[in-house]
């Protein structure tokens, strides 16, 4: 019996292709733990930024967010 995926074959982009090269070269632990700390810290400015934008394009004020924080759920 063979197992067909019903997902269509996405191709890897350049940044994917270039990081299993990376990876491919051996790495130590330590390194893999510094790339994937640099990766997080890159991630989460871009989330930080993002979410930056969205308050102020709805003009959220600190208000606005202590109420929602303190509301019951």
């Amino acid at each position: 019996m063979s197992f067909q995926s019903t997902a269509p074959a996405t191709p890897l982009n350049e940044l994917q292709i270039s990081l299993l090269r990376l990876f491919g070269h051996g790495m130590t632990d330590a390194q893999v733990l510094e790339l994937k700390r640099v990766l997080v810290r890159h991630y989460s400015a871009r989330l930080q930024q993002e979410a930056t934008r969205a308050s102020d394009e709805r003009g959220y004020t600190p208000d606005d967010f202590d109420r929602l924080l303190h509301q019951a759920s």
